[in-house]
């Protein structure tokens, strides 16, 4: 499998955590992580397949250390490049937009050409709308930490088996 680069934000302990995990089901030398805080373009072009960790912030939206970043890449084409998306949101709390984060993400990625893979099901969550569901799945994977933590583990090892095989396929 090729290097994969997965990137977050140091910063955010919640992610960090989760990154954890996805890794361990990865395996070690097959990842690098990238800190999105600091990260640049040479940063993105070493690699064809991604993992971007995208929260959802407040009413729907993208980190702001996403925000710095993508313009960094928003001119290059991202044919041929593979992205596995995942993220955390709050059902309860933010049911009109839960885990928006991800849908906007696969729109940037998509209008350049990349290809999502990873997509997860719908079922089992409880959320009024949200930008990142295509049908009866996500286009990543959707965590929500705050109301269902006894299901992470448990979709993280799912999701991880599905991506890898996406990543090594041509």
């Amino acid at each position: 499998m090729k290097k994969i680069g997965i990137f977050y934000s140091f910063r955010s302990h919640k992610t960090k955590q989760q990154v954890k995990k996805i890794i361990k089901h990865l395996g070690e030398k097959n990842v690098e992580e990238v800190n999105i805080d600091d990260a640049g373009h040479k940063d993105f072009e070493k690699f064809d397949n991604y993992i971007f960790a995208v929260p959802t912030w407040f009413d729907g939206e993208l980190p702001y250390y996403w925000d710095e970043f993508l313009p960094t890449v928003e001119d290059d084409s991202l044919k041929g490049k593979k992205f596995a998306l995942f993220g955390g949101g709050d059902q309860k709390g933010y049911p009109e937009n839960f885990v928006d984060g991800l849908g906007i993400m696969a729109e940037f990625i998509e209008k350049r050409g990349g290809k999502i893979v990873g997509f997860t099901s719908t079922e089992g969550y409880t959320f009024e709308f949200s930008r990142a569901r295509r049908g009866d799945q996500f286009v990543g994977l959707a965590l929500d930490i705050e109301n269902q933590a006894a299901l992470t583990d448990q979709r993280i090892e799912k999701w991880v088996a599905d991506i890898k095989k996406a990543f090594e396929e041509k």
